[in-house]
């Protein structure tokens, strides 16, 4: 690694607890708000607008990550606040359809039920315990699979990548 590249302590340190403060808020956030406790096609376009200013979040993120002098740094900073708020968006889906109809998975969920299971979905574990049962419960999870599959794949991707641009921006400037 070059000087240009190094990663000072405290840059480090300071990148390291801005990414946990924007996880942490992100979460504080999901419990705070009230949800709107009805399940129509809204509930379905809520996510996935959710989803689109999400992607279109990190696309902007993907851009800034290429031109920082810090690459690696910015792109923890993306992760820490896109990660948690992909799985927010799909708790926050998951509670209202459980709190609108109890029926829609096999036990009823409240929001760490539904974080817990989002998690669950998201790391592919799928424990059981709780399952998706009526129909708009499992076109959500369906989604939820989808999004996952394009997140781990594209996302990380286009952001390691904006890494390596970065990187080799700043080592071709350092030249």
């Amino acid at each position: 690694m070059t000087t240009a590249q190094a990663l000072p302590r405290g840059r480090t340190a300071v990148a390291l607890v801005r990414a946990l403060i924007y996880a942490v808020l992100i979460v504080v956030v999901f419990y705070v708000v009230p949800l709107r406790m009805a399940v129509d096609v809204g509930t379905l376009v809520r996510l996935v607008v959710g989803l689109a200013v999400l992607g279109a979040l990190i696309g902007w993120q993907v851009r800034g990550i290429a031109r920082s002098p810090y690459p690696s740094l910015r792109a923890l900073e993306t992760l820490a606040v896109a990660l948690p708020l992909f799985l927010m968006l799909f708790a926050g889906t998951y509670t209202v359809l459980s709190q609108v109809d109890p029926a829609s998975f096999s036990e009823p969920m409240a929001r760490t039920d539904a974080v817990y299971f989002t998690v669950t979905v998201f790391a592919t574990v799928g424990f059981g315990d709780i399952s998706p049962v009526s129909t708009a419960a499992r076109v959500v999870v369906t989604v939820q699979m989808l999004a996952n599959l394009l997140l781990l794949g594209y996302v990380v991707r286009a952001i390691l990548s904006a890494v390596d641009r970065g990187r080799g921006r700043l080592s071709s400037a350092t030249d």
